[in-house]
C-alpha cells in the first residue's frame, strides 16, 4: 500500500492500549518563562484614633466583665435558687396532710325528717385524688387554668411573659391583673407557701387569708420557689388532687367532693363533661360564679370552658356541641334555700364551739318542718303583695311552733329565704302592746277570778308617785260600763286590764309573765298593764305556746341533736321544752276559753280560721310603732309581728288588721289536710242569777259562791277590789 511518502500514523489500537509507537519522540518543548507577578501594593494604614482605640477597649473590657458577671452571677442565683428548693422541698409535708385546708369547720343542719336544709361554715365533702375523679373533672380543669400543666417544671416562662404582655397592653402594671400563675403555683398560693394559720399571729382568719394573697415581687418569687418544690417532690397528679381539695368552689363548698355534693348531690367520681366545666368555670370567681348565686351566669361559663376542653383535644365536636346545648342544671337540694333565718337562730343559740367557731364538721338535727316553713313565706310574700303598698318599708317576723316550744317555721323579714340578715324574729325586741293583756288575766285567774266576772269600764285616774296623776284611755275612747273580764279581753280595753292588774298585784302579774318567758325587764309601773314592756316575737310566741299545754313555761327550741359528721353518739340534745308550771290548767283552760272569744267576737275577727278553732290576741303598741297577732290553734301556736325597724309609726296598721290577717294566711296553710281538733279550752260555770235588792250590806256578786277559790277573798280583800273595780 503506498503511504504517499507520509509517516505512518498510530493505530487505535496502539492508542487504546497504549502501545509504544515507533515515531520519534518528539523534544519537549522549551518551558514558557513564569509570567511576572504583579507587586502587590500594599494597603496603607491609616494611623488608628488613640482616642476611639481606648474607648474601644473600655468597650470591649466592660462587655467581657459584664458577660463574665451575668454568668457569674447567674451561677450564683441558680445555685441560691437550687439551695432555697431543695430547703423547701425538706419541709414539705405528706400530700395526705395537705388535701385538707380548711380554717374552721362545717355545720350542716338537717330538718325534723334528716333532710339537709342549710350549710354554714367551711363545707368539705371529704378527699378526692386526681386519678380517681371524673376524668372530665380532671381535664377540664387543666383545660382552663394551665393547659402546659403536665409539661412545665412549676413555673412557666411563656405564661409569664404573656401574662406581663397583656397587662401592660391594658394600661396595668406588669404584675397587675394577670398573673402567669401556673396551676402549681395555684397551688402554693392555697398553702399559703406552707405557713399554717394561728390565732396567736393573725387577728383573724381574714387578715391571714389576705396575706396569703398577696400580689408582690417578693411574694411572687418565695410562690415560684415553693411552686418548684413541690414539683421536685410531688407527682403531678398529686399536686393536682391538693389544688382539687383545697380549692374554694363557691357555695361554701371547700374541693370537688364538696362542690359536688352541694351542686349536684352526687359525687365527684360521676360528673358528666356538662358538671365538670360547671364546677372548672367557677374557680377564677368561685362566689360570682357559682351556679347558686346565679345558674346563666355559671352555665355561660362552662360552655367556654368546654370549648377549651375541645381546643385541647380533650372533648370532641360532637360532644362540646351536645353539652354545650344541654348544660348543667342544679340538683332540687341545691336549690332548696328556705329556712335561712331558723338557720342563722339555731347557729346562734347553739354552743359556740361547735357552730360558729367549730374546727370540726358537725351534723345538727333540727326542729324545722319545710313544709311549714315553705307554708309560712307563701303567706307572707300573698299578703304582702295583696294588701302592702307599693315602696312600703314596712316589715314582718312570723314564728310557728308546736306547743312544747319546738319551732317549726320561722320568717325574720319580708325576704322570705334570706340568711345572715338581722332576724326580726329573734333579735328585735318592740313593745309588746296588748299582746301582753293575758297575762294579767292568767294572774287573777290564777288567783280565783272567774272569766264571767265583772269589772267597770269608766274613766279612771291614778296618782302616781313622782309622777302625778296618770289616766290611761281605750284605744277607741270610748267605755263601755260593766263588763265581764272576757269582754274586757276580747275588746281589748285598756282601763279593766290596769285595774285588774293593780288589784291582783304588778309583782304578780310580773312574776307570772317571766315564768312563761317574757324575762325582759318588766316596768313595774301601772302602764305595764298596758303592754309598755318589751319582748321578741320568738318570746312571746313561747309565751303563749305556755297557755296552749295547759299552763307550763315553755323554752323555744330548734335543735333536737348535735353530733360530729361519722359518728353516731350524739354530743348534746334538745335545748328546750316544757318547763315548770306557771299557773293551774283549769286557770290556763279558761284563758284559753276568753282568747277563743278574742277571735270569734272581738278585735282578732280577721284571723278567724272557718269552723276551726282558735284563739289569739291583737296587741299595738303606742304611736302604732308595732302591731301584733299571736295565736294557737289545738295543733300549733304562731306569732306575726309588723312594724319598721326604724320604730317610724305604722299607718292604718293595728294588730287586729294585717298581721291579723298573715297570720290567718299562715294558719290555713299549716294546717291543709289536718283534722279539725277542738281547743283545750274550759269554758265558764253560769252565775247565779242576781237576788233582789235588799236592804241588807251590799254583797258581792263578781263570782258565784260555789267557785272552788271564793275562800281567798276575804271581807277587807272584797271591799278593797270594789273601790279599785268600781263594783257594786
Amino acid at each position: 500500500m503506498s503511504t504517499s511518502g507520509r509517516k505512518p500514523g498510530k493505530l487505535v489500537a496502539d492508542k487504546r492500549y497504549g502501545r509504544p509507537t515507533t515515531t520519534k519522540k518528539k523534544k519537549p518543548a522549551a518551558k514558557k518563562p513564569a509570567p511576572r507577578r504583579k507587586p502587590v501594593k500594599r494597603k496603607t494604614t491609616r494611623k488608628r484614633n488613640p482616642i476611639a482605640a481606648f474607648f474601644i477597649g473600655i468597650f470591649r473590657w466592660i462587655w467581657r466583665l459584664v458577660w463574665r458577671t451575668t454568668v457569674f452571677a447567674s451561677l450564683v442565683v441558680a445555685m441560691v435558687i437550687g439551695t432555697a428548693v431543695f430547703y423547701v422541698r425538706s419541709g414539705l409535708p405528706d400530700v395526705s396532710e395537705l388535701v385538707d385546708g380548711r380554717a374552721r369547720g362545717s355545720v350542716t343542719l338537717l330538718d325534723r325528717d334528716g333532710a339537709v336544709y342549710a350549710r354554714r361554715g367551711d363545707q368539705y365533702g371529704g378527699a378526692v385524688n386526681a386519678e380517681t375523679v371524673s376524668p372530665h373533672l380532671r381535664n377540664a380543669i387543666v383545660a382552663t387554668e394551665d393547659k402546659r400543666f403536665y409539661s412545665h417544671f412549676g413555673i412557666s416562662p411563656r405564661g409569664v411573659a404573656s401574662a406581663v404582655r397583656i397587662n401592660m397592653s391594658e394600661g396595668r402594671g406588669p404584675l397587675s391583673g394577670h398573673g402567669g400563675s401556673t396551676l402549681t403555683q395555684q397551688t402554693a398560693k392555697l398553702l399559703c407557701l406552707g405557713v399554717v394559720f394561728d390565732p396567736a399571729d393573725w387577728k383573724n382568719e381574714a387578715e391571714y387569708v389576705a396575706d396569703c394573697r398577696r400580689g408582690s415581687l417578693s411574694r411572687k418569687i418565695k410562690e415560684a420557689i415553693y411552686a418548684m418544690a413541690m414539683e421536685s417532690k410531688y407527682t403531678k397528679n398529686e399536686i393536682l388532687s391538693i389544688y382539687m381539695n383545697r380549692a374554694y368552689m363557691g357555695g361554701g363548698a371547700y374541693g370537688a367532693e364538696a362542690a359536688a355534693k352541694r351542686y349536684f348531690n352526687k359525687t365527684a367520681a360521676v360528673l358528666t363533661p356538662a358538671e365538670s366545666a360547671m364546677i372548672a368555670g367557677l374557680l377564677t370567681a368561685p362566689t360570682r360564679m357559682a351556679p347558686t348565686a346565679n345558674l346563666k351566669r355559671s352555665q355561660d361559663r362552662a360552655a367556654t370552658v368546654l370549648r377549651l376542653m375541645n381546643e385541647q383535644g380533650l372533648l370532641s365536636d360532637e360532644e362540646t356541641r351536645h353539652y354545650q346545648r344541654n348544660p348543667a342544671t342544679l340538683a332540687a337540694e341545691a336549690t332548696m334555700s328556705a329556712g335561712g333565718y331558723f338557720a342563722d337562730w339555731v347557729m346562734r343559740s347553739g354552743p359556740e364551739f361547735f357552730t360558729r367557731d367549730t374546727t370540726e364538721d358537725v351534723l345538727i338535727r333540727t326542729t324545722l318542718d319545710p313544709r311549714l316553713q315553705a307554708a309560712t313565706a307563701a303567706a307572707v310574700e300573698q299578703v304582702f303583695a295583696e294588701k302592702v303598698r307599693k315602696g312600703s318599708k314596712a316589715e314582718v317576723a312570723v314564728v310557728v311552733m308546736s306547743a312544747d316550744g319546738a319551732v317549726r317555721a320561722m320568717i325574720g323579714g319580708r325576704d322570705t329565704d334570706a340568711s345572715g340578715l338581722f332576724n326580726r324574729a329573734s333579735q328585735a325586741v318592740r313593745q309588746t302592746g296588748s299582746a301582753f293583756k293575758p297575762f294579767i288575766y292568767a294572774t287573777a285567774l290564777e288567783l280565783g277570778y272567774g272569766p264571767l266576772d265583772t269589772v267597770l269600764d269608766e274613766p279612771f285616774c291614778m296618782n302616781i308617785p313622782g309622777s302625778g296623776e296618770w289616766c290611761p284611755k281605750n284605744y277607741t275612747k270610748k267605755f263601755k260600763g260593766r263588763v265581764t273580764l272576757t269582754d274586757a279581753l276580747k275588746h281589748s280595753l285598756n282601763i279593766p286590764a290596769v285595774k285588774i292588774s293593780e288589784s291582783v298585784g304588778r309583782e304578780l302579774v310580773m312574776r307570772v309573765a317571766r315564768d312563761f318567758g317574757i324575762h325582759r325587764d318588766l316596768q313595774n309601773t301601772p302602764a305595764m298593764a298596758l303592754g309598755t314592756s318589751e319582748a321578741t316575737l320568738l318570746e312571746m310566741t313561747g309565751a303563749y305556746a305556755g297557755i296552749l299545754n295547759g299552763g307550763s313555761s315553755v323554752t323555744p327550741y330548734g335543735l333536737t341533736e348535735l353530733r360530729l359528721r361519722g359518728d353516731d353518739t350524739p354530743l348534746m340534745g334538745a335545748g328546750g321544752g316544757i318547763g315548770e308550771r306557771v299557773i293551774q290548767p283549769r286557770a290556763a283552760g279558761e284563758l284559753i276559753w276568753m282568747m277563743e272569744k278574742v277571735v270569734s267576737e272581738g278585735t282578732g275577727a280577721r284571723a278567724r280560721l272557718g269552723n276551726r278553732p282558735a284563739a289569739g290576741k291583737t296587741g299595738t303598741s303606742q304611736e302604732a310603732r308595732d302591731a301584733w297577732f299571736v295565736g294557737f290553734t289545738a295543733d300549733y301556736v304562731a306569732g306575726v309581728w309588723m312594724g319598721y325597724d326604724d320604730n317610724t309609726p305604722l299607718s292604718g296598721v293595728t294588730g287586729g288588721g294585717l298581721p291579723a290577717e298573715i297570720w290567718r294566711e299562715v294558719m290555713v296553710r299549716v294546717h291543709d289536710g289536718l283534722p279539725i281538733t277542738p281547743l283545750p279550752a274550759q269554758a265558764p260555770v253560769a252565775p247565779a242569777p242576781e237576788p233582789e235588792p235588799q236592804p241588807a250590806p251590799q254583797v258581792d256578786n263578781r263570782r258565784d259562791d260555789s267557785r272552788p277559790n271564793k275562800k281567798v277573798r276575804d271581807s277587807i280583800l272584797n271591799q278593797v277590789l270594789r273601790d279599785i273595780l268600781g263594783g257594786n
